[in-house]
């Protein structure tokens, strides 16, 4: 596929995911790898560092290839 200005487009959608969840020790933002698992976490100090970090993952997720992705984030595998 071509953009507006003539560059090829990767159109293969990003499958990854994106979790809150609370634990023990505070909360922790999790990538879901599109089949499943957990790809990456980070843990966050309260619940609105966790839900901005989580907003700004599912931009990426949005904006970004899936091996761009898994570049930034540093997430290994296939895709």
């Amino acid at each position: 596929m071509k953009g507006a200005s003539n560059t090829e487009i990767d159109d293969v959608p990003n499958e990854f995911g994106v979790e809150l969840h609370e634990g023990e020790l505070g909360w922790e933002v999790r990538i879901i790898a599109p089949g499943g698992a957990v790809a990456w976490t980070r843990s966050c100090g309260n619940v609105t560092e966790a839900r901005t970090l989580a907003s700004t993952i599912r931009q990426h997720i949005y904006w970004l290839s899936p091996g761009k992705f898994r570049e930034y984030y540093k997430i290994v595998g296939s895709e």
